[in-house]
């Protein structure tokens, strides 16, 4: 079988909001060759990737490949494809180059061939992630460990966004907490807040790819008693209180969920939020403020921030 090869040159930046476009167009998931791996210090307490070869990347930036079957592959879809990267302009992303190219692969010649990119990863003291074809043996008697198919879609936990959300989890959930992760993605917070404890967990996101693939993922990992997915506009609608809201997403998206943030809120509850280049920290640091938050936590990883906040009331 044949597919097309994407290949999207971008900005560490954009590397996620280019994945969601490249999987509207029909890729199942993305390999992500980002040219600072090469030089950055890896941490053994957080997984070993080893083997880098630099031929396999970029000189500079980020270079986004996905793939498309034929079947569903038009030539006029690599200049919509163009036209969207372009337009993350509109949302305060810089993806420039924003070079877009396609050629026809061999599928024997890609199947296997990202998962090099996969090994278990210890995000956090206690959290670790697997993928579904590794052995793995949890190394503490408290060792949670999330299984998941990077295939599916990104988010795999190896992106500081996701991964400094995964810390503050861990230390914010407690057992019984009722949790809400506004733009789900993969799942992978949700599964985490229930392996952590939580009583029970709302995942929502607009994109009904992402609701399928979080199914699939919370499947997986036995937690579909605890975890319920919908299709939703962040929070608009959701009558439920939460003891911890948690939204992974860009900053700008977080600016518009700010506003209901509260109405969702139960007394000392806490609200975290990630996906923040730090361009952007002064802007939504200023909306927390502006709503009645107090900010009681920043932590920050290479280029990006989370805010953990709770609602301040009078």
């Amino acid at each position: 079988m044949q597919w097309a090869e994407v290949q999207v040159l971008t900005t560490s930046e954009s590397t996620e909001a280019v994945s969601a476009i490249l999987e509207r167009y029909g890729a199942t998931g993305v390999v992500i060759e980002d040219s600072n791996d090469l030089t950055r210090t890896w941490e053994d307490r957080y997984g070993e990737i080893y083997g880098l070869n630099p031929a396999d990347f970029p000189e500079s930036g980020v270079r986004v490949k996905a793939y498309v079957s034929l079947e569903t592959w038009k030539d006029e879809m690599c200049e919509s494809i163009k036209a969207e990267v372009d337009g993350l302009k509109a949302l305060g992303l810089d993806p420039a180059p924003a070079a877009v190219s396609v050629r026809i692969a061999d599928e024997e010649e890609w199947a296997d061939e990202w998962k090099k990119y996969y090994h278990p990863v210890r995000v956090t003291d206690r959290l670790t992630i697997k993928p579904t074809w590794e052995d793995y043996m949890p190394e503490r008697p408290d060792e949670v460990v999330i299984e998941l198919d990077p295939g599916m879609a990104f988010g795999t936990g190896t992106h500081p966004t996701t991964a400094l959300c995964m810390r503050t989890l861990e230390r914010v959930v407690k057992r019984g907490d009722r949790v809400v992760d506004v733009g789900c993605g993969t799942g992978i917070l949700s599964i985490a807040c229930a392996k952590l404890g939580a009583e029970s967990v709302l995942a929502l996101d607009l994109d009904p790819v992402a609701v399928q693939v979080a199914t699939e993922n919370i499947e997986l990992n036995g937690e579909s008693e605890k975890v319920s997915v919908r299709a939703n506009d962040l929070l608009n609608g959701v009558t439920e209180r939460f003891d911890v809201v948690v939204a992974n997403i860009l900053a700008e998206i977080i600016l518009l969920m700010i506003p209901s943030a509260a109405g969702v809120m139960k007394e000392h509850a806490t609200l975290i939020t990630s996906g923040i280049i730090k361009e952007k920290e002064t802007l939504v640091r200023t909306a927390l403020l502006e709503h009645g938050f107090q900010i009681v936590d920043t932590l920050i990883e290479e280029d990006w921030v989370a805010l953990v906040a709770k609602l301040e009331r009078s």
